[in-house]
């Protein structure tokens, strides 16, 4: 059905009627598309062949440790925690935070500079480590070496 105005022209409320025909027919046609990627994740095999595993549940737990040790994880900071640290610092230092240590006069960029605050542990931050099974530490980074 096109409605037409005095001039012979589609008016604009029969053009978005089309547009919303079509757009609930595309939400029909995901919809099918879904049901029938979950039914094709089903498994074919029978019931007695298929294993399953019960979820483990456990809680979080903290090992406190005695004096200044690392009992998680080596006794430096992995390669992965200093990219991260550095990363996240770098971006505080690029967005206006203050240098936590005097800069020197090499330094030149952000990056540089969020290193050298690493490197002479002047950061605020801890490290958790955790388990599998839900054992923690949090390591400052005064204690890495």
């Amino acid at each position: 059905m096109k409605k037409v105005d005095s001039k012979g022209k589609k008016s604009a409320s029969s053009k978005n009627s089309k547009r919303s025909l079509e757009t609930n027919q595309s939400v029909d046609d995901s919809r099918q598309t879904t049901v029938q990627v979950v039914d094709s994740l089903k498994s074919t095999r029978p019931e007695d062949e298929v294993v399953t595993y019960n979820e483990i549940d456990f809680e979080l737990r903290e090992v406190t440790a005695k004096g200044n040790q690392v009992l998680i994880g080596p006794q430096r900071l992995t390669r992965f925690e200093r990219a991260r640290i550095t990363g996240a610092r770098s971006l505080q230092l690029s967005l206006g935070a203050p240098s936590l240590i005097r800069i020197p006069n090499d330094v030149r960029d952000s990056i540089s500079l969020a290193i050298a605050e690493l490197d002479l542990k002047a950061l605020p931050i801890s490290i958790r480590r955790v388990l599998p099974n839900g054992i923690y530490q949090d390591i400052p980074i005064d204690w890495m070496k």
